[in-house]
């Protein structure tokens, strides 16, 4: 109403005066001339607010990628569809290898670019120029064991095919870079523009894609771990202690995946025993000095970022049933990929569909795929479905290097070191120029960390003074060198598509032959119904005496690795096992009389027994029967450990009111179970009293299945050493004591967490799922914390049950590796086949498909995994056409 209006209105001809009611307009005349000001800025600020609330809208939105209509995409030989469905997961079908592989990788990059960018930055070291010296030691390392130059390298080794492949995947990202801006390409390229830090992408290349196989194998390289715990372990504790601590795998309790099996002819025959391996003893690494080196050099390890996920709970589970033990008639395969829990997560379900198989178009897969990698890791094509767990073989060692200038000793003699320089750009600094040194045992990792240089230096000094060496305290130090297989080129990219065209049981061997790193567990199954396990990858042959446990002097040549490695053929591998199943979940890969060394550090196999247990108890699995095997939480050591608890006497009423909630308890797991609260805090507890005065810190224990098969011995021995507290001077604990304790301090620890009132406990509100964003996830400004990292709230599992949620008990029992994605497949109809991701298929946060499988995979549901071309079109909610330009 305009103010000349409401003075009219206002305006009574007949009956009595009134006073008019002001209008907007007169009110605000009135009013003071500050608050003429405050109302001028107040609105101006809204105004600003709502401009900034629309840009921000904008650039948040602004990458999401055109997943319907028609692009052109440059190199294409003809049309290429691609599908989404409710869940924003793509299926591309082509009429050329060339074209589906160049789509998923525009595919790729329309969804994943920016973790693509951080992949190919990590794993070149290169992470610094955008995020400056806080990454240096990343790069450091990463430059100096030279992911990229081998990478290079293995390029020249990859067949014509995968090397043509390689470049149409690479065609397929750089066509849609050249369609965006940084800021169309992903949500963190503008909140870097706002920090200063200008990105322009530079084009991807297929050497981009083959470095991150070196993350792969680095993340899952096997027991360097459990060589330090071993090794620290020792100097504080003697070597009965140090056994207890670190136990053998027991195979009479948990069946290795193929029993036993013995060498024929040069092929490895399961079942079968044969001559036992020619290891050596540890012999505690002869001097607690060379331990000591593991100690340090474990921190300068860590600077590496764990693109997979880090520490004890990495694993995985798969296992394949035939026909005789499935209610389909066909084999049923599962497989759930235990890594790191990220935002987004690993992987990216896809399929790669030829409309028709011709000898130009030779793909029809669908599975799990790397966003940066062409091809499907884990999957099923038209005749086979293959699973991966990690083997976990010994595949690296450290060689203490006598050095002098630019030589190291070897046999006697002086030999030069290899040399390079790396120059490093970090993002407000002066570039950093790294000399990277190298002995024939690999990269001087000693080079790149203070801390394991100066554990080489005390390392020499102490056994120069124990030899009497006048030298002791101002010898040269010893260098510390790392020997690992996946510093030497391989054809690993070549075994991907192999994998992806497998149609048998023979084509699929040939294609795990070239599985080069990181080795692994392979479980196969076909539609002609047969079932089988192979192991590949490399695995170095040490000589007698060297079994790979503790760091050795490289200057003694009885220490050298042999240059051989185990032969494919002689690796473990079944087709079709009598029992009718096989169950691969990290533990022993054969039995003890299997002729090679592979590893002494087995995951215990409390998850395989499980899975065989409950496999066994079934006749005829069915694909829901399957899944529910993946989520059983049963926690292995609650059977002895329970009793045990319930066994201790006078307790207070307070305590004891807890302890009766384990009376009762059907020793599962679950998100809202009061007891498995309890027992898991616990254990917790135990852990800590009985062990940290044993241990030095960084190698407290986390809780995992080493552990439970320590406690479960311990249990049995009330009077050993380790219960008593090194602490408590004229005082002798038994195992009661610690029990005893660990009951009280878990009462009050669940009492101040959650309530007086054990029935409202639960393991869920503990166990948390927290999804957090690889680099701008913990950047401490809580609005980009918000918008990029997701809550999968309380979940059930723990680090040895099949549901494989893993918590590390010296950091609170929120999960730190999980189930990465679940799967089931059927041989029957690959239609009934089921799978779910951690995440999501994006990594745009804006995106409605950047956590919408995660409740899903919370509450333990599983999506149809539709195959037949007619229903994936049926299910399509979306569809792209990409098309080749005119000029093509």
């Amino acid at each position: 109403m305009t103010p000349h209006a409401a003075a009219v209105t206002d305006a009574a001809p007949h009956g009595p005066a009134s006073t008019p009611t002001p209008s907007w307009w007169s009110r605000y005349r009135g009013w003071p001339r500050w608050a003429h000001w405050a109302t001028g800025v107040a609105t101006g600020l809204v105004l600003v607010l709502v401009l900034l609330t629309v840009f921000a809208v904008d650039l948040y939105r602004r990458p999401l990628p055109q997943t319907s209509g028609e692009v052109v995409l440059t190199g294409l030989d003809g049309a290429v569809e691609v599908h989404r469905d409710a869940h924003g997961i793509p299926r591309i079908y082509a009429d050329s290898d060339r074209d589906l592989v160049r789509a998923q990788g525009y595919v790729h990059a329309q969804e994943r670019f920016f973790e693509m960018e951080v992949r190919r930055r990590a794993t070149a070291g290169r992470l610094a120029e955008i995020f400056g010296p806080d990454a240096l030691e990343s790069d450091k390392m990463v430059r100096t064991m030279g992911w990229r130059r081998v990478a290079e390298e293995e390029l020249g080794l990859v067949s014509a095919d995968t090397r043509t492949l390689l470049d149409a995947y690479a065609d397929g990202v750089n066509a849609l870079i050249a369609q965006r801006s940084p800021a169309e390409l992903a949500v963190e390229y503008s909140l870097l523009d706002l920090t200063g830090v200008e990105t322009t992408p530079e084009k991807w290349t297929a050497v981009d894609s083959m470095t991150w196989l070196k993350a792969m194998a680095w993340d899952l390289r096997g027991n360097m771990d459990d060589e330090i715990d071993r090794a620290v372990a020792a100097l504080t504790n003697d070597d009965d202690v140090v056994d207890t601590l670190h136990p053998p795998y027991d195979a009479q309790r948990h069946p290795p995946i193929v029993g036993g099996g013995r060498i024929v002819d040069g092929e490895f025959v399961a079942g079968a025993t044969g001559r036992r391996p020619r290891v050596g003893t540890p012999g505690r690494a002869g001097a607690s000095a060379r331990v000591a080196v593991l100690e340090g050099v474990r921190d300068s390890l860590a600077a590496v970022p764990a693109l997979l996920g880090r520490g004890q709970g990495l694993g995985s589970n798969a296992w394949v049933v035939s026909g005789e033990r499935s209610a389909t008639g066909r084999p049923l395969l599962a497989n759930d990929p235990h890594l790191g829990t990220s935002q987004p997560g690993i992987w990216t379900q896809m399929g790669l569909h030829c409309r028709e198989r011709t000898p130009d178009c030779t793909l029809d897969v669908a599975g799990f795929t790397f966003s940066g990698l062409p091809g499907v890791v884990i999957g099923h094509n038209a005749e086979i479905a293959w699973g991966f767990t990690n083997l976990g073989p010994d595949v690296t060692d450290l060689y203490l290097e006598r050095v002098d200038g630019d030589s190291w000793s070897h046999g006697g003699r002086e030999r030069p070191l290899r040399v390079r320089t790396e120059t490093i750009e970090v993002r407000g600094e002066e570039d950093f120029e790294l000399k990277v040194r190298a002995t024939d045992h690999g990269p001087l990792i000693s080079d790149v960390s203070q801390a394991a240089s100066s554990v080489g230096a005390n390392a020499a000094a102490q056994e120069r003074a124990a030899q009497g060496s006048a030298e002791a305290l101002t010898g040269d130090p010893y260098a510390v060198a790392l020997a690992w297989t996946a510093l030497e080129p391989g054809t690993t990219a070549d075994a991907i598509f192999a994998l992806n065209r497998a149609s048998g049981w023979d084509s699929f061997r040939a294609a795990a032959r070239l599985f080069d790193v990181p080795a692994q567990n392979l479980v196969y199954a076909d539609t002609a119904g047969n079932i089988g396990y192979q192991a590949p990858g490399k695995v170095p042959v040490r000589r007698p005496g060297h079994d790979g446990r503790t760091p050795v002097p490289g200057w003694v040549e009885r220490n050298d690795w042999t240059g051989e490695y185990v032969p494919f053929d002689e690796l473990p591998s079944v087709l079709n096992p009598d029992e009718g199943f096989v169950v691969t979940a990290n533990q022993a890969v054969a039995g003890p009389d299997y002729p090679h060394h592979l590893t002494h550090d087995w995951d215990h196999g409390y998850r395989a027994q499980r899975i065989r247990e409950l496999i066994e108890a079934e006749d005829d699995l069915t694909v829901a029967e399957m899944a529910e095997i993946q989520l059983d939480a049963r926690n292995p050591l609650a059977e002895t450990l329970v009793l045990a608890l319930l066994d201790i006497d006078g307790l207070p009423p307070y305590v004891a009111e807890a302890v009766d909630l384990l009376a009762d308890w059907d020793q599962q797991d679950d998100s809202d179970s009061a007891a498995a609260a309890y027992f898991n805090v616990v254990w917790e507890r135990l852990l800590a009293l009985a062990f940290h005065d044993d241990l030095r810190t960084r190698v407290h224990p986390a809780g995992d299945s080493r552990w439970v098969a320590v406690v479960e011995d311990l249990l049995a021995r009330p009077a050993h050493p380790l219960w008593d507290d090194r602490t408590t001077e004229g005082v002798v604990e038994v195992r009661d004591d610690v029990l005893a304790r660990a009951l009280e301090e878990a009462r009050d620890e669940m009492t101040r967490r959650r309530s007086v009132r054990p029935e409202r406990w639960a393991w869920g509100d503990l166990h948390q799922l927290d999804l957090t964003h690889s680099t701008l996830g913990t950047s401490g400004i809580g609005v980009v914390e918000r918008l990029f990292n997701r809550s999968g709230g309380g979940i059930g599992g723990g680090p040895s049950a099949p549901n494989a949620t893993a918590w590390n008990a010296t950091e609170g029992f929120t999960v730190t590796s999980s189930p990465s994605m679940r799967m089931v497949v059927s041989l029957a109809d690959f239609d009934e086949s089921r799978w779910v991701n951690l995440t999501g298929v994006s990594g745009h946060p804006a995106s409605p498909h950047y956590d919408d499988q995660t409740d899903l995979f919370v509450e333990g549901r599983l999506l149809p995994w539709s195959w037949d071309p007619g229903v994936v079109r049926e299910s399509s909610e979306e569809r792209l056409l990409l098309v080749p330009s005119g000029d093509d």
